[in-house]
C-alpha cells in the first residue's frame, strides 16, 4: 500500500476502486439469472472505462489543450476512447436488455442457463390459461 505521510495517494484509491468494481461485475456474471448478467456486464464496462481514463494519468487543474508555456497537459486520447466506450456500452446494453426481455417472453424464464426454477412449482402459464375460445 502507498502512503505518503498518513494519507493514500489517488493512484491507490483509483485501483482498489476499479479492482472492488471488476470483482463485482464477475460476480454478478457468475449469477444464474439475465439481469444480474447485464449489470455484471455494465459494471466491467464501467470498470474497464475508469482503467483506461486512469492510464492518461490523473492530473488535477491540468488544461487539455498545450499553450505557450503551460504546465503537463492532460492526455485527451484516454478521455476520447472512454467516451466513445460509454456510447458503445449504453447501446450494447440497451441491446442485451432488449434480448433477455424476448429470451424471458418466450422462454417463460429468465435463466442463462436455459434450465427453470427448481423453486418455481408449475409454468408462469400453466395456471392462469385453463383452456376456453
Amino acid at each position: 500500500m502507498q502512503v505518503e505521510g498518513d494519507v493514500l495517494t489517488m493512484e491507490f484509491l483509483v485501483a482498489s476502486g476499479i479492482g472492488v468494481v471488476t470483482a463485482s461485475g464477475i460476480y454478478l456474471l457468475l449469477r444464474g439469472r439475465t439481469f444480474p448478467v447485464v449489470l455484471g456486464l455494465s459494471l466491467i464496462g464501467y470498470a474497464v472505462n475508469v482503467f483506461i481514463f486512469s492510464m492518461g494519468r490523473l492530473w488535477s487543474g491540468a488544461p487539455p489543450i498545450l499553450a505557450a508555456g503551460a504546465p503537463p497537459l492532460a492526455d485527451p486520447l484516454p478521455q476520447a476512447l472512454v467516451l466513445t466506450a460509454i456510447v458503445i456500452g449504453f447501446a450494447t446494453t440497451g441491446f442485451v436488455i432488449e434480448l433477455a426481455l424476448r429470451s424471458h417472453h418466450e422462454g417463460g424464464g429468465d435463466h442463462v442457463d436455459g434450465r427453470p426454477d427448481p423453486s418455481a412449482s408449475a409454468s408462469p402459464g400453466a395456471s392462469s390459461d385453463k383452456g376456453g375460445a
